[in-house]
């Protein structure tokens, strides 16, 4: 018999290796989630207030064009940021499934490659959530910009120049 590490058999050290990842996938992706959630409760805040002093400019005040423009940029970041959540959340279930699968094979017959089917779909949906909050930071960059233009539109010595 082959002994591994403090007398554990090498095929037992596997199988907790192998139902352990999952899970702490599964813990990375509630953190993730939380943290998604975060950016877009503020995301959504922040256009609720750009709104809301959007309308209490008068009409013609040049003000309001900028608001336009930065709400319809961060719309475009929540619907990303919440396509992103949802990679998220299917990329969790994924990994939770490929636990599943894992602990079914003790009872059941589950082919090989399954598992490691859900798994791979978990890491190419986390792939893609972050694919989806670089362009959100992008789109944030884009908002930031346009504040900067019109903070130094002056032109007043020392200023950074407009983009």
């Amino acid at each position: 018999m082959n002994v591994g590490v403090d007398g554990l058999d090498p095929s037992s050290i596997q199988l907790i290796g192998t139902a352990v990842t999952p899970a702490v996938m599964v813990s990375g992706c509630g953190i993730l989630a939380t943290g998604l959630d975060n950016q877009i409760s503020r995301i959504t805040a922040r256009m609720r207030d750009m709104v809301r002093e959007w309308r209490t400019l008068p009409e013609g005040h040049a003000r309001r064009s900028l608001l336009r423009e930065e709400v319809a940029i961060m719309d475009r970041r929540h619907a990303i940021l919440a396509r992103a959540i949802g990679f998220t959340y299917a990329a969790l279930l994924s990994f939770v499934v490929t636990s599943l699968l894992y602990l079914l094979r003790r009872s059941v017959a589950v082919p090989e490659g399954l598992p490691v089917m859900s798994f791979s779909l978990g890491v190419g949906l986390l792939g893609s959530t972050a694919v989806l909050a670089l362009a959100s930071l992008r789109l944030s960059r884009r908002a930031i910009t346009l504040e900067g233009a019109e903070l130094f539109r002056d032109g007043r010595p020392g200023d950074p120049p407009a983009p």
